[in-house]
C-alpha cells in the first residue's frame, strides 16, 4: 500500500474509532455499492437512452440532501 494512503487509513480508523481491517471492509463496502450503481446506470441507459439534464440535476439533489442527512447522523452519534 502506498505510504501516504496507508497513513490516511490508519488516520481515518483512528478517528471513527474502528479497526484498520473494520475501516477497509467499510470502504470496500462502499465501493463496491458504488460500482454496482454505476453499472446499474449504465444498463439503464442502454435500454431506455442517457438522462437529461433535468433527471440528472434532481439525482444531485436527492443524494446531496441524503448526504446531508447521513453526516447530521453521523455526527450527532459521535458527540
Amino acid at each position: 500500500m502506498d505510504p501516504d494512503v496507508h497513513r490516511d487509513v490508519l488516520e481515518a480508523a483512528e478517528a471513527e474509532g474502528v479497526s484498520v481491517s473494520a475501516w477497509m471492509t467499510n470502504a470496500a463496502r462502499r465501493a463496491l455499492l458504488a460500482r454496482d450503481g454505476l453499472a446499474a446506470v449504465t444498463e439503464w441507459e442502454t435500454e431506455h437512452g442517457a438522462f437529461s439534464e433535468a433527471e440528472l440535476e434532481a439525482a444531485r439533489r436527492r443524494v446531496t440532501a441524503q448526504v446531508g442527512t447521513t453526516s447530521r447522523r453521523s455526527t450527532r452519534r459521535s458527540a
